[in-house]
């Protein structure tokens, strides 16, 4: 991790409202399509990580994908 980034740790992030998660759909969704299908999975695991390596936290990171595993 790069000494300058700040650690995020739950205590010091912010719920994001409706309209910010709907923002970063869309741009998750230009994203992926202009990775393209050979290179979605490679971006989506790059992203993970970086905002992994963000939040500060495994643990955290770790209930995030179970969550975001649940009922697919």
């Amino acid at each position: 991790m790069n000494p300058e980034t700040p650690v995020m740790t739950p205590e010091t992030t912010q719920s994001l409202p409706l309209s910010g998660l709907e923002d970063v759909y869309d741009a998750l969704a230009t994203a992926i399509d202009r990775a393209g299908p050979d290179k979605a999975e490679l971006f989506l695991v790059k992203l993970a990580l970086l905002n992994a390596q963000r939040l500060g936290s495994s643990d955290l990171v770790r209930e995030h994908i179970a969550a975001a595993l649940a009922d697919l």
